[in-house]
């Protein structure tokens, strides 16, 4: 799963996807109403490339958990994260039958399946270097013959300035510095 660019904002219900940095935080634009607003460095963010949940052995990344639920459900919408508790915690693990059941909580596996319906229904799980455009077949175009640039002579005509007074890039002179 590419999970790039998307993250959870410590207080902001949704995920959203960074796209673009300010001086003091980032822009960040929500997956589900397209709104965009700034995140300052004071909020806490989380990207889902960082995010792993404990196991009885190594932990394991988001990435690969949201990969196991779309081969499971065949790129389908998994459990709602507002069912019983107990089907949450059958279905977690049908997923992900080693997970440390003293560390992750229901909620966790809620907030989980929140997450991958979110990105499900937004059509932002794929596989890492698949895209759209490349399952298409690339229709034949012919290349047009480049035309050759005109050889650019550079301006030599005089611009007449008063005497005595020097000339300025653009600069004007206001106050002192």
């Amino acid at each position: 799963m590419n999970l790039e660019g998307i993250i959870s904002i410590s207080g902001m219900p949704g995920l959203y996807k960074v796209v673009g940095q300010m001086k003091n935080g980032v822009i960040a634009e929500s997956l589900n109403d397209k709104k965009r607003s700034p995140i300052y460095s004071h909020q806490q963010i989380s990207t889902l490339e960082d995010i792993s949940m404990f196991t009885t052995g190594d932990n394991k990344p988001v990435s690969e958990i949201m990969k196991s639920i779309f081969d499971k459900e065949k790129g389908g919408a998994c459990i709602d994260h507002k069912a019983d508790e107990k089907q949450i915690v059958a279905y977690f693990e049908s997923v992900l039958p080693d997970y440390d059941k003293e560390r992750v909580h229901a909620s966790n596996m809620r907030k989980l399946f929140n997450w991958y319906n979110a990105l499900q229904a937004t059509g932002n799980l794929k596989e890492k270097g698949t895209d759209a455009s490349e399952d298409k077949p690339k229709a034949h175009t012919e290349e047009k013959p480049k035309k050759v640039a005109a050889k650019h002579k550079p301006d030599t005509t005089k611009v007449a300035t008063s005497k005595g007074v020097k000339k300025t890039a653009g600069v004007r002179k206001t106050g002192v510095a």
